[in-house]
Formats: structure tokens, sequence, C-alpha cells
């Protein structure tokens, strides 16, 4: 069965292109049913645009997170959506959206979580080569009220080299990003990921 997703998107959308990617040769079983942004310049929706997939800009009126979540909700609904990816979407979503869409909401963070909890993007990266890690990474978890602290579905380590840039670095962690989403929505779509508590356990 094919799978519907939906993204949330800020950013350039790098990890929604490697699923358009997998989509498209076939080695992913699912269709994007639409990506919704909070920034009207943000490339993802362009990204989405250039493979026909239907991109939506909503206005996030300042504290209004609400009334955001339920726009973009009505938008998913319509369609039909299955899952919901968030790739680089810079909002907290509200406890509100997280019920309507209980272990059906994916985030991708930038490291091996509990550490550096609540980082966003280029700023986790440096912090990880100034405290001089040798393993940062990824991690795939549901989203919770409480930021970056969801039931974790998958990681994925990263050897951290002594020449790595915050730039190199991220390039690195982004393509595991890639590779635990795409094997993620796999996994999702044939019904083998289960939420026991605080835990997710994987059928394989």
């Amino acid at each position: 069965m094919t799978i519907k997703i939906g993204v949330l998107g800020s950013t350039k959308g790098t990890d929604l292109q490697a699923i358009i990617d997998a989509i498209e040769r076939k080695a992913l079983d699912a269709q994007i049913a639409c990506v919704i942004s909070n920034k009207e310049d943000a490339y993802i929706l362009e990204r989405a645009k250039s493979h026909d997939i239907e991109a939506i800009f909503l206005d996030y009126e300042g504290n209004k997170q609400v009334l955001f979540d339920k726009a973009a909700a009505k938008e998913f609904d319509q369609r039909g959506v299955d899952l919901i990816l968030l790739i680089g979407f810079m909002k907290i979503l509200s406890p509100w959206l997280c019920k309507h869409y209980e272990h059906r909401i994916m985030n991708i963070h930038p490291s091996l979580l509990p550490l550096f909890s609540g980082g966003m993007d280029l700023n986790v990266h440096e912090e990880v080569i100034n405290m001089g890690l040798k393993i940062t990474g990824c991690t795939l978890h549901f989203v919770t009220p409480e930021v970056d602290k969801g039931p974790i579905i998958m990681q994925k380590p990263v050897v951290v080299d002594e020449n790595d840039t915050p730039e190199t670095l991220k390039a690195k962690v982004q393509t595991a990003e890639q590779e635990v989403l795409i094997d993620a929505v796999k996994l999702f779509s044939a019904g083998k990921i289960k939420v026991e508590g605080n835990r997710v356990r994987i059928a394989r």
C-alpha cells in the first residue's frame, strides 16, 4: 500500500530530496501529498514544486501556534496523509497537533539525543567539534509536546574526523538522516513500528 506523506519544513529540505529520489526510483512506495512551510521563501517549497508536489505556505502569525497547526492539519487531513515528517521545521508543535497525529509525526534531529536536545542545524555540529566528540549522528523520533523527548525510532552514528568543520560534519550527518528517514518510512508503512510507553519496538 502506498503511504501518503505530509511534510513540514522551514529550510532547504535537503533530506526531502532523498525521499523524492527514492520514490522516483521506485525504492520507496510512498506519495508526498504536500509540503507545508511557515516561510514563504523557503527553498523546500521550490524543491516540492520542481517535482510536481503541492507546496503550501501558511503564515505563522506571532504566537498563534495552534491556529497554524490546525490550518496545517486541515491540509493534511484533506489529503488523507498517513505520516508527517518534520524536515528542518523551525517551530515547536502544539500539544493539540501532537495528540491529533499521535505517533504519526516524525522529526529528524542532527545529534544522538539526548545530546544537544533543542539545538539546531550548524550550531549542533559546531558544539560537537568544540567538545572534541569522536562520534555524533542523528536521531529520528516521534514528536511529543516536550521538545526532542519523544520516543526514539532510530539513531545512526557518524564518525567525527579531526579535520571536520561544522559544514562537512553537517553533510555527513545529513547523509545518515536520509538513510534513516527512508528506512523508517518503509517500516512505518509496513506496520513494523510499535510504540510502548516511551520506547519504540521495530519488527525487522
